[in-house]
């Protein structure tokens, strides 16, 4: 019968549904006959607890942002909001925000690993981090970053390592910065093989080799055309949307009315179809030095949280310091009075002294124990009569 139900063949609900309901009125694990065959199977055979540790019952799943949903807001000319997070813990909270695009960028590894440039982080690295962003938002649209390494050498490569960020890091985009023909060709194959791309001109972060660093783009009419002829090569090649990243607001703006596709802007002015962000900089959560390096000038912070987390980190310290931490109100779990015997009697048949005597001290008020304690001749005083 298992291996009816599995096998996906036309017979397999009908007989599931006899077999769920059998389960229902024999075993009676839903109370009653009438339940449905789904409901019983979600409760039987689903390997996920009814509630989770962190989450509690799951809430039910929001309509989710897709490729349409962005092209339609870039043809209202509605403004597109994107943040770039790394972990389900800030994939949670820009999935609560509404933010319609979540990348997951490379700046991981200066943001999170603590490089100083994008270059270390690997395919593998990346991977791990978009399943984690994958677990906590339900309704952004997820493009994933593929790093510096796995799409120069040959459009093929680009395809095989956009397949992977898909398949494994369960992305719904990928994103791959530079233009010129040789780029437009690799976002071309990778399209071809059904696989939707963002590009990304203006600073490339990848590319600081050859740029002498981190440094604005476009500020010069050569290299602002530059820009320009690298974009309307990734549009030809198929590009959904492209990053602008550090041009002056006039380029940005005479490249966005150029495209047909939606640009998202970061340190590029206002006039971009949409803006993006990274999470913990418009949160102001770092406060490190190595951070305060790194966070660009254009980065506006929208909260303080970092002097939040220090300050909460200091008190708690300043509680285990003291004993304050953790009072009776953290220390929830209790023993039964038999089951506190029944450690008495062990603790001391075993031998461990020290262990049974901690016990009997904490519990010396309960009878039981003391009643136990007189009995093993034990320093403590039998129980009034």
């Amino acid at each position: 019968m298992h291996a009816l139900i599995r096998s996906g063949s036309r017979h397999t609900k009908p007989l599931c549904t006899a077999w769920l309901k059998a389960i229902s009125s024999d075993v009676g694990v839903l109370g009653q006959e009438s339940c449905s065959a789904s409901a019983v199977s979600n409760r039987c055979f689903s390997i996920q607890p009814e509630n989770t540790v962190y989450g509690g019952p799951t809430a039910p799943l929001p309509k989710r942002v897709t490729l349409r949903t962005v092209q339609a807001k870039y043809r209202k000319q509605e403004a597109i909001s994107m943040v770039t997070a790394y972990d389900y813990p800030s994939a949670v909270h820009v999935d609560n925000a509404g933010i319609d695009i979540l990348l997951v960028g490379d700046s991981v590894a200066m943001v999170v690993h603590g490089h100083d440039t994008t270059l270390p982080i690997t395919l593998d690295d990346m991977i791990l981090h978009c399943k984690a962003v994958y677990r906590g938002a339900r309704r952004p649209f997820l493009v994933g970053d593929l790093p510096f390494g796995c799409y120069e050498a040959s459009p093929q490569e680009a395809v095989k390592n956009a397949v992977r960020m898909m398949k494994e890091g369960n992305m719904d985009a990928v994103k791959l910065e530079g233009g010129g023909k040789h780029r437009a060709a690799s976002v071309r194959a990778v399209v071809q093989a059904g696989v939707a791309v963002m590009g990304h001109v203006g600073l490339l972060p990848q590319s600081i080799s050859v740029l002498g660093g981190f440094r604005p783009q476009g500020q010069s009419a050569a290299s602002a055309l530059q820009v320009m002829e690298d974009a309307l090569a990734l549009q030809e090649a198929g590009c959904f949307a492209i990053v602008l990243e550090c041009l002056p607001p006039v380029v940005a703006e005479a490249l966005t009315k150029e495209l047909s596709i939606p640009t998202i802007g970061i340190g590029a002015g206002p006039h971009c179809s949409g803006q993006v962000l990274v999470y913990h900089d418009l949160l102001g959560m770092m406060q490190h030095p190595h951070h305060a390096k790194v966070t660009p000038k254009f980065c506006k912070q929208y909260g303080n949280v970092g002097e939040v987390v220090q300050s909460a980190l200091q008190q708690y310290k300043a509680e285990v310091s003291s004993g304050e931490f953790p009072s009776s109100k953290y220390s929830p779990y209790k023993l039964s009075d038999t089951e506190t015997v029944d450690l008495v009697r062990t603790l001391h048949d075993q031998g461990y002294v020290n262990g049974s005597s901690v016990v009997l001290d904490r519990c010396k008020d309960v009878p039981a124990v003391k009643e136990a304690a007189a009995k093993l001749l034990l320093n403590v005083e039998p129980p009034m009569v």
